[in-house]
């Protein structure tokens, strides 16, 4: 049990360290020899536990989209209105992102290149939960069509989703003052859902 614990306190060491490091210096600039030195690990045991610089890139996505199926989670509690559900998702998921904006706005750059096949990135597609975001459209404005709950779906990602990754730009290098995440998605849901209950 001690070194089952040991590999488990190791491995964490190195994805943390990992993501770390994505987070501050991108993708790109991280090597295995870098990693093991921020994790006082060494190249033998990061190379052991994760097989490549990929591979271990890859676990770190993985951890960071399951920050994403938490979000997702929220739409299956049927004790809140489908507006509020709605809302407490968006605010989770703009929660994730604001942790890792640069991590999340590379890994939507990568798209299918950061899984290993196909197959994985369908299985991830499908775990995410964007039926669940299109059942609680539909609860909301009574819209049926599939291709039309889509749209509504990317539309309301793209005018929550874009301003949390492009704050710092916005607010930084624009000088845009941004309302806080509650307020936009406020605003969103007055000005779309208008002739809807939520």
């Amino acid at each position: 049990m001690v070194q089952s614990d040991t590999t488990n306190d190791t491995k964490a060491k190195i994805l943390a360290a990992a993501l770390d490091m994505i987070k501050e210096d991108g993708f790109e600039s991280i090597t295995i020899r870098k990693i093991a030195a921020r994790s006082d690990t060494n190249i033998s045991l990061v190379n052991y536990y994760f097989g490549s610089k990929d591979k271990l890139i890859n676990e770190v996505i993985k951890h960071l989209l399951s920050g994403f199926q938490e979000s997702f989670a929220l739409l299956d509690d049927l004790t809140l209105t489908p507006g509020q559900r709605l809302k407490s998702f968006l605010l989770h998921y703009v929660q994730v992102i604001q942790q890792y904006p640069e991590l999340v706005a590379r890994t939507i750059a990568m798209g299918t290149k950061m899984f290993t096949s196909q197959v994985e990135y369908g299985e991830f597609l499908q775990a995410t939960g964007f039926h669940k975001v299109q059942h609680v459209l539909s609860e909301m404005t009574d819209e049926q069509q599939p291709d039309q709950l889509m749209t509504m779906l990317m539309q309301v990602f793209g005018a929550i989703f874009l301003p949390a990754l492009m704050r710092p730009i916005l607010e930084g290098g624009a000088g845009v003052n941004m309302g806080p995440t509650e307020q936009q998605i406020d605003l969103l849901f007055e000005r779309y859902f208008h002739n809807h209950n939520h």
